[in-house]
């Protein structure tokens, strides 16, 4: 297998994302500020008795909102990206429930990352841990000082050391491909929409009504029904550009993030078990919808399939297999000990030995 994990391409391609996207959220905040007031201006005309919609005075009222209000959606967006750049690992903190761990606490896990950061020559990032027995990881930060890794306490406590080794080093190529900070910029910009969102919502739900519309008759006001739509209307605007630049991010990337680990670990058969004792075992119930397309697995985004943030866990291993040349398990070795104890409920039953996983890999 080449060294997938340190190709050049993707982490240029990475950062060109991260360009487009600090420099076209600008103009989404200027579209979206536009759209609105020439809606408003649209459903104002409507509501007078027996006139005719003029999108040219509608088009024009959009363009007279963004010079009255864009600088205040700028200066918004401004404070809150400053906000989540420099405490960006609080906010992250809050969102999933995670706590730093240290190496005295955890001394196994920072072994292994240790190992791997020598054979290539890399900052050690740090560990999170999140107290659920779900089967999942991800990696955040922005740059080396800020770089963690984040894995649950079940996947620690649950997978077989090679396991769990590769899981590590999958993030670890996360972090190498600058995969990390391309998704963490897409999270704090889909947070700005969704709160520009619900700001607007709730201004209008005040009755919120911009000044160059005073000129209008009372009688000629949006009713409240009409403001509802208005706010819907801006709330599914916000959270389909949200969607967009979440489902812009490729799935390649855990192609690559795979491949990375097997180079890393010289063991594609321990990620290949690795992905099918997490298949189905992923879910983290209250995790932020945003920032569930980092983490190593996200079943909830396949419904869909072509709006999936994640390959299939089947084709992820089968890439795998076919990469190497190593046969897909046929059946899983036990868990590394039980499930943690703790207050969310049954355990997760492993397959019996020698009943091969049910998935469609095998």
């Amino acid at each position: 297998m080449s060294s997938a994990f340190g190709l050049n391409t993707q982490i240029y391609n990475n950062h060109i994302k991260s360009g487009i996207l600090l420099a076209g959220f600008p103009v989404l905040l200027l579209g979206m500020t536009g759209s609105f007031f020439a809606i408003m201006n649209a459903l104002a005309q409507h509501a007078v008795p027996g006139a005719r919609t003029n999108w040219t005075e509608a088009f024009q009222a959009g363009w007279q909102g963004i010079l009255a209000y864009g600088q205040w959606a700028f200066l918004g967006a401004f404070i809150w990206f400053v906000i989540a750049y420099f405490f960006h690992d609080s906010i992250m903190r809050m969102a999933t429930g995670a706590e730093p761990v240290t190496r005295r606490q955890y001394p196994k896990i920072y072994n292994m990352l240790e190992n791997l950061c020598i054979s290539r020559g890399l900052t050690m990032p740090a560990f999170e841990i999140i107290d659920s027995p779900a089967l999942n990881a991800f990696a955040t930060g922005l740059d080396e000082k800020s770089y963690k890794i984040v894995l649950t306490r079940g996947l620690v406590e649950h997978l077989p050391d090679d396991e769990l080794e590769s899981v590590i080093g999958h993030e670890l190529t996360h972090i190498m491909n600058r995969d990390v900070r391309l998704l963490v910029v897409s999270v704090i910009f889909v947070g700005i929409l969704s709160f520009l969102a619900q700001m607007i919502y709730r201004s209008m739900i005040f009755g919120f009504q911009p000044n160059f519309y005073s000129r209008r008759d009372d009688d000629n006001r949006l009713g409240g029904a009409a403001m509802m739509l208005i706010a819907l209307a801006v709330l599914m605007v916000g959270y389909a550009l949200a969607m967009l630049i979440r489902f812009a991010l490729s799935r390649r990337r855990e192609y690559l993030a795979d491949a990375g680990s097997v180079e890393l670990t010289k063991n594609p058969d321990a990620m290949m078990r690795a992905l099918m004792r997490i298949a189905g075992h992923d879910e983290l119930p209250h995790f932020p919808h945003e920032m569930q397309q980092m983490c190593i697995e996200n079943s909830h985004s396949s419904i869909i399939g072509m709006f999936a943030t994640h390959p299939p866990i089947a084709a992820r291993i089968k890439a795998i297999s076919e990469m190497t040349a190593t046969p897909i398990p046929q059946s899983l070795p036990p868990a590394a000990g039980p499930r943690p104890a703790g207050p969310w409920g049954a355990q997760i039953a492993e397959p019996q030995q020698p009943e091969p996983p049910r998935g469609p890999w095998g």
